[in-house]
This record gives C-alpha cells, sequence and structure tokens, in this order.
C-alpha cells in the first residue's frame, strides 16, 4: 500500500480513541427476519461507511438498509454513518488495517485506484444500473478507463443572501462581481447588525473557496494535466479574499466555523451572504422557518465570465477478503431505486446523479431542473488526479498563514503548486513501477 494513505495518521492517533465502533448492524425496532442456513453458506456482509449530510441521513440510511435487510436476508448490511469531520480517521484506520469498507461514500478516490485498493464497479454494478447515471458525472468517475465509483449525490453552488439584511442596507440584488460583493459586504457592516460574506477556509471547505475564487479570476486548479495553482489568476483570487477579511468585509472566523455553521449564523441574521449548495434550500428552512433568503450567482472578478461550479459525492468499493459483488449489486441496485432515491434527494437537498429521477423531479420544480441543466455545464474538483487528496490535504494548513500575514498568497500557492508537482511526479513515478 501507498504510504501516502496513511497520512497524518499519527498526528490522528489520540483521536482515534474515542471514535464509535462499526455498528454491527442497523439500529432500529425491527430485525431482519432469521433464516436457516447451512453452516458453510453464511450471510453475505456489506460495511458500509456513510457521510453524514444533515440531521436526517442516519435515520434514513439506517430505515432504508434496515428496509433491504428484511427483504434479503441472506444479506447483512454493517452500517456506520460518520460526519465529515471524521469520516477520513474512520475509513483510513481502517485501510491501515486492511479492513477497509466494502462500501464508502466519499468524495475522492483515484488516489484508491492508484494504489490498487478499489474494485471495478462495472465489475459489480447492473447494465441497468449503469444506464441510469447522468453520463457527465459517470466520466468523472472513471480513471485509466475503469469505473472506479459511481456517483452518488451532486449539487451547484451559488450565492445564499438574507433578504431582510439586504432591504436594510439598501442592496437591491445579489452582488454578481467582487467589485459589488466587497461594495455590498461594506454596507451590510456599516449597518452594524451583520457580517457582510461568509469565508470558509476551514478544513472541510478550504477547497470550495478557493475553487471559487480561482474560477472566479479566470483561473483554475490544473490545466491539460498540469497543476496551475500559483497561476497570476489564482494568486489574485486568494489576494481579493484576504483583503476581504483584512477589511472586516468577512465573517470573523473564515478558518474555524464550517459552513454548515455559517449557515446557521446566516439564518440567525448575524450573516448576510456566503457561497453554499442546493441543500442550503433544505437545511436552513428547517431551522430558521422564518428565514427570507434568495439567491445568485458565485461573483466573479470584473470581466470574467459568470461560471457554474458543480461537486459530486461518489461510492466506491474497495477490495476486501469478503467482497460479495452479487451482493453489492442488489443492494445499489435497491438504493437508486424509486421511491428510495428519491427520499435521499429530497430530504437532504441535494441533485440526483440518475437521468430518470432528474425528469421526474425536475418536471415538477423548475429551480431543480435548471440546477441540472447548470451542472452539465458545471467545473469540478480535479478528482481525477489521484495526487488531489494529498493537494487537499496541503491547502488545509493555508487559511490560518494567509489570513494572518504569516505568508503572501503567491507565497502560499507557491508553495502548494510545488508539493502538487513534487506528488504528481511520485504518484506517476509509483504507478509505473507497479507495472
Amino acid at each position: 500500500m501507498n504510504s501516502r494513505l496513511l497520512l497524518g495518521l499519527a498526528k490522528l492517533s489520540v483521536s482515534l480513541l474515542l471514535l464509535p465502533p462499526l455498528l454491527a448492524s442497523c439500529s432500529g425496532t425491527a430485525q431482519p427476519k432469521p433464516t436457516l442456513k447451512p453452516k458453510d453458506n453464511p450471510p453475505a456482509v456489506i460495511n458500509f461507511i456513510a457521510s453524514e449530510y444533515s440531521s436526517q441521513t442516519r435515520p434514513l440510511l439506517e430505515n432504508l438498509v434496515q428496509d433491504f435487510m428484511l427483504k434479503n436476508p441472506d444479506i447483512v448490511i454493517n452500517l456506520q454513518v460518520a460526519n465529515w469531520d471524521i469520516l477520513d480517521i474512520i475509513y483510513t484506520t481502517m485501510i491501515s488495517k486492511n479492513q477497509p469498507p466494502d462500501l464508502l461514500n466519499t468524495n475522492v478516490y483515484t488516489h484508491f485506484a492508484n494504489d490498487g485498493l478499489l474494485n471495478d464497479m462495472d465489475d459489480i454494478i447492473s447494465p441497468d444500473l449503469k444506464k441510469k447515471f447522468y453520463p457527465d458525472l459517470l466520466k468523472l468517475d472513471n480513471w485509466n478507463g475503469k469505473q472506479y465509483a459511481i456517483p452518488y449525490v451532486s449539487s451547484t453552488r451559488k450565492l445564499y443572501y438574507n433578504k431582510e439584511l439586504f432591504r436594510e442596507a439598501g442592496i437591491e440584488a445579489p452582488p454578481k462581481t467582487w467589485s459589488e460583493l466587497k461594495e455590498d459586504a461594506r454596507k451590510i457592516k456599516n449597518g452594524g447588525k451583520a457580517r457582510g460574506f461568509g469565508v470558509d477556509l476551514t478544513d472541510n471547505e478550504i477547497q470550495a473557496y478557493l475553487s471559487y475564487f480561482f474560477l472566479g479570476a479566470g483561473g483554475g486548479w490544473i490545466k491539460d494535466g498540469k497543476w496551475t495553482i500559483n497561476s497570476p489568476e489564482n494568486v489574485e483570487g486568494l489576494t481579493f479574499l484576504r483583503d476581504m477579511y483584512a477589511e472586516g468585509l468577512t465573517d470573523s472566523d473564515p478558518t474555524v466555523t464550517t459552513r454548515d455553521e455559517k449557515q446557521r449564523v446566516l439564518g440567525d441574521g448575524k450573516l448576510a451572504m456566503m457561497i453554499s449548495g442546493n441543500y442550503f434550500n433544505i437545511v436552513v428552512p428547517r431551522e430558521f422557518p422564518n428565514l427570507e433568503y434568495d439567491k445568485g450567482p458565485i461573483p466573479v472578478k470584473d470581466g470574467v465570465k459568470p461560471i457554474n461550479f458543480g461537486v459530486h459525492d461518489m461510492l466506491v468499493s474497495f477490495k476486501t477478503d469478503h467482497t460479495d459483488k452479487e451482493a453489492l449489486s442488489k443492494f445499489l441496485d435497491y438504493l437508486y431505486s424509486s421511491p428510495i432515491y428519491e427520499q435521499i434527494i429530497q430530504q437532504e437537498g441535494f441533485l440526483p446523479v440518475t437521468q430518470l429521477t432528474g425528469e421526474r423531479l425536475g418536471s415538477a420544480n423548475e429551480e431543480m431542473k435548471a440546477d441540472l441543466a447548470a451542472l452539465r455545464k458545471a467545473s469540478f474538483y480535479p478528482i481525477q488526479q489521484p495526487e488531489w487528496q494529498a493537494v487537499m490535504d496541503t491547502a488545509r494548513k493555508m487559511g490560518d498563514a494567509v489570513l494572518h500575514d504569516h505568508m503572501s498568497p503567491k507565497q502560499a500557492l507557491d508553495e502548494l503548486q510545488k508539493f502538487a508537482e513534487e506528488e504528481q511526479r511520485e504518484l506517476i513515478k509509483h504507478h509505473k513501477n507497479k507495472k
């Protein structure tokens, strides 16, 4: 196994003592109906690690897994739902013990594939299921000609804002350019009731805000397979963010409060605007039913074309000593079936990754229909680069240094560029040596 997969484990060892054990089965009142089986034919086991998107995730998945096991008593699914803050720790620890999960809900995959840890999903999923996915998303999950992952949920990103705060500040429409963003944030600040623009440079979302302002300046992470992290455009984007913070136009804790926490601050009337995903429409009104909000495009540098930014998470299957591809296929067919998958999308506020569900839900929801069309043209993270996970891990250390003048935006991006290039060379070398 490539030692890079274990990056950071040492410093997290104390945290591992606090991790909940992998559930032996899903909680719930109903239990799978026992069946008599020959001793040499035990039930198939699927260890499934799922990401926690909201307070609805755990009960939703527990109920659907319980229902699946009742209908398929020859398959046992051990479900663990983990917050994104500890998700990496859980699956990395399992991998280090040669006990990887059979199924993982994640947002990265090629570094696993590069190390030979993943099953080819074409050997697992049924032809009917494969036909359901949007081809563009399925292509993002194909690396070196193999389908190492399949799409799970997707979203587009927009600027969400508190309409009441905008009215009080005399702002008639959401900002579309950086100059408008700065001007509007200043008006909000001068009103004395709230902060202007929420910026998330925490471990969870720094790659997102870097993407918004790289692309918004006309730059990006990579071009023609080569990293462009320290391009002049990207330096300008990060410099703009730093200047916004230095002028007191952002929230006070960009490297501390997460996106989910900022959404609550906005809902509580203490923050005017922030960039988030479709799930904002579902998650925030649950907690703040009286919130008046609306949305607009991600602001870009004056003169730069508007951008669409999309995110999608995927499912991967690790090679294990008990992999049962038939059981996995059966469960995935169930997971993406109607109305099961529609329920996941509607309760979590995501965009669907399957075409029929998109057409069905989009026909009843014009906003979703428009977002699905925008997603087809969106830019995404460079998830097909095996070094992307390591680049993200390194980027997470940048926020505090840049905001508090330990280094300039250019210095920070120069270092990240150098790291990305070195990591890319090492992984290419590693891949060739395996051949």
